[in-house]
């Protein structure tokens, strides 16, 4: 399906198709294997992104960036999305909300970011406010030309060693954003939980105490910290949809390879009924998830409204995380036993697919706001069709 593809949307899709097939599958299991990927061939996939022109591809080529359509973002994502333990990560996207930056923080953050000399970190869940965004504690008071942060966050993902950290705040009871230069006294990582993927980064508990930061660090303003959350969230929840499509189109193209492969009672399982229903249910999923992913997206690059999009993205993202966890499980039953064997790319899309329905907001979360959004304005914004 190419959904009516321009000739620069193919070319983005072979390159980074390419790339994954050259640069991030051959490491899989070695990752797996040792939670980590050694100095030079992290140095080699870096240069092969900026090689295949696949750095910074949500921002504007004034900043160094690809400037990608939206499309063409979800293009990549559902590429390098089927490569496990989260190698996706290795293309780098910094948050969009950096481009709201400062002249100075963009020349100091985002430019640095986009040519992949800085890595990043969005810090904003905490212990009383995963899903509740608005239950944010950590708080942020002035003190003169300075502000003075204390609180506790989790699940910070790559916070451990990213260059700067966007910390979410309160200021006077308004949400704030802060850059937080790595090494800053006073943010501090309190614990490194292990977890199911075997990324190469961790998702630590911070301790966040008497951190003192100059005003100018502040990202967007006070009480600008929620609309600039919004734009990233809808970024991210896209970027999710199309990784998730990505593992679920790998793991039922491994899936069918095997069934033509395996011969049982004096034939291969793909002549069982109860194999090619399965089978028939992950090419629907599929076809469905791209299908809504690749119109929204398309929506957002002809001038989709900026509220309708976040309410589009929230529906893109349950629906796809949801119908690509579907899929990989049928990929495990149909391996059988073989399904659960590390070596087998099906396992780890196991554990890479149960976590895209819940983090920047579950599965549950989604159904709040598409559910909010139907109260508010019906049905038309999901059934309707212009």
């Amino acid at each position: 399906m190419d959904a009516g593809w321009s000739k620069d949307d193919l070319d983005v899709r072979a390159r980074a198709r390419e790339f994954t097939a050259r640069f991030l599958y051959p490491y899989e299991e070695e990752l797996d294997e040792a939670e980590a990927v050694n100095p030079e061939t992290e140095a080699a996939i870096c240069q092969a992104v900026r090689d295949y022109g696949l750095n910074a591809i949500n921002h504007a080529r004034t900043f160094g960036g690809q400037e990608m359509t939206i499309l063409q973002q979800c293009i990549v994502n559902e590429e390098v999305g089927s490569a496990t333990n989260a190698l996706w990560g290795r293309v780098w996207q910094p948050p969009i909300c950096l481009k709201d930056g400062t002249p100075e923080q963009i020349e100091k953050y985002l430019i640095p970011a986009c040519r992949g000399d800085i890595t990043t970190s969005f810090c904003t869940s905490e212990p009383t406010a995963g899903s509740d965004a608005g239950g944010v504690k950590t708080a942020a008071v002035a003190q003169g030309n300075q502000y003075v942060i204390n609180g506790e966050k989790c699940f910070a993902s790559n916070a451990e060693r990213a260059d700067v950290n966007l910390l979410t705040t309160v200021v006077e009871g308004r949400p704030t954003l802060f850059l937080i230069d790595k090494g800053t006294p006073g943010f501090n990582v309190r614990r490194l939980p292990r977890f199911a993927q075997r990324s190469g980064h961790g998702h630590p508990e911070l301790d966040i105490v008497d951190m003192k930061v100059p005003a100018t660090q502040m990202l967007g303003g006070v009480g600008m910290g929620y609309e600039l959350t919004k734009d990233w969230f809808v970024e991210a929840r896209l970027a999710i949809a199309a990784r998730s499509i990505g593992m679920a189109v790998r793991a039922s193209e491994l899936a069918l390879a095997w069934s033509r492969e395996r011969v049982q009672f004096g034939q291969a399982i793909i002549g069982f009924q109860a194999v090619e229903f399965m089978l028939a249910e992950m090419a629907t999923d599929i076809m469905a998830g791209k299908s809504m992913l690749y119109r929204v997206a398309s929506e957002i690059d002809h001038g989709l409204d900026r509220k309708v999009a976040h309410a589009k993205a929230s529906a893109i993202k349950l629906f796809c995380s949801e119908a690509g966890f579907r899929v990989v499980d049928k990929a495990v039953q149909i391996f059988g036993g073989r399904g659960t064997m590390c070596e087998n790319p099906v396992e780890r899309l196991t554990r890479d697919i149960r976590l895209e329905r819940i983090w920047e907001g579950t599965s549950e979360i989604q159904k709040m706001v598409i559910g909010g959004q139907i109260r508010k304005r019906g049905l038309d914004m999901y059934t309707g069709w212009d």
